[in-house]
């Protein structure tokens, strides 16, 4: 079968290096993202593109993949599918017949369940014990198109979303090549999503961080798993704002209002909804490096009754 990845993150690299090793399979072309700017300003190539390099493939970085241009590289290399995973193009109609069985996405969740650019961290966020992996052949619509395969998965307790992610983009890999095989033989066909059973995960923002304390502890914890490294958990002490890390006090409760500080040496609690404690352990204020809730406490000199939250 003669293929294009399209994929930016690590979490389709697997997909292309199985793939690569598979004799099923000739990858004709790598599409990803165009560089951007990293850390200090400096352009960052994605995990994709250095996969790509390594392995010595033809590789195109479109600003546009609905460019006049890259169709028609894609409609001249005669494709039998096109594997797209975490790509972050949307793919116009007037291109899904270029490969002659489709586009082919993996996505990372239990379609139609959290459809959108981030299933991964609202999974985790949400306080799923439960997410996976569904391939399916692309439509016009957003995570809409028929589901081929699934294969559930179990979610750490106390598993982060960068734990997450890179364990399922290994699970993914054979999952796609026994999905294009199937396909190719017929033993496969797409089945269409029930769409009343939809739920949306959007890309996150810098808001979605900002802890609400009338959540649970636990609710907190989720949030912070789902949300790490970016945008994180942080409320604001004092009016600036600040990072939170830590984990939910289970067998304890305080009746004090939410966002309240309690200090008892040698923990740094913080009264939650429903009467719940959240053990904070690292702190770090806007212009300062993070430090441990010993430190913070040390340097605030909290007042009785103090809270997070308030300006």
């Amino acid at each position: 079968m003669r293929l294009v990845v399209c994929g930016t993150p690590y979490f389709a690299v697997p997909t292309l290096q199985h793939l690569l090793l598979d004799k099923h399979f000739e990858i004709a072309a790598v599409f990803c993202q165009p560089d951007r700017p990293g850390a200090r300003g400096k352009v960052a190539f994605s995990a994709m593109k250095e996969a790509a390099l390594k392995a010595g493939l033809p590789l195109h970085q479109p600003e546009k993949i609905r460019s006049p241009e890259a169709e028609k590289i894609l409609r001249d290399l005669n494709l039998d599918a096109i594997v797209i995973i975490a790509y972050g193009q949307i793919i116009p109609g007037r291109m899904l017949d270029i490969p002659k069985l489709g586009w082919i996405n993996l996505h990372a969740s239990l379609l139609p369940k959290y459809r959108g650019a981030a299933p991964i961290q609202w999974a985790i966020a949400n306080g799923e014990t439960k997410t996976g992996l569904t391939t399916m052949r692309i439509d016009a619509g957003m995570d809409t198109g028929g589901i081929v395969l699934q294969r559930e998965v179990e979610i750490g307790p106390a598993e982060i979303a960068q734990e997450l992610s890179p364990r399922l983009g290994q699970l993914g890999a054979p999952l796609m090549a026994e999905t294009l095989l199937g396909l190719a033989s017929g033993k496969l066909q797409p089945v269409p999503q029930d769409n009343s059973k939809a739920t949306l995960a959007p890309m996150l923002k810098r808001e979605d961080g900002k802890i609400d304390w009338s959540r649970t502890a636990k609710e907190i914890f989720n949030r912070m798993r789902g949300f790490t490294p970016w945008p994180g958990i942080y409320t604001t002490f004092r009016g600036q704002h600040c990072q939170i890390v830590g984990l939910p006090k289970f067998g304890e409760r305080d009746a004090s209002p939410p966002g309240t500080l309690l200090w008892k040496r040698p923990e740094l609690l913080v009264a939650c909804g429903e009467g719940t404690l959240f053990g904070v352990t690292s702190v770090r204020i806007e212009g300062r490096k993070m430090v441990s809730a010993q430190e913070f406490v040390n340097g605030a000199r909290i007042a009785a009754a103090e809270r997070f939250g308030e300006v």
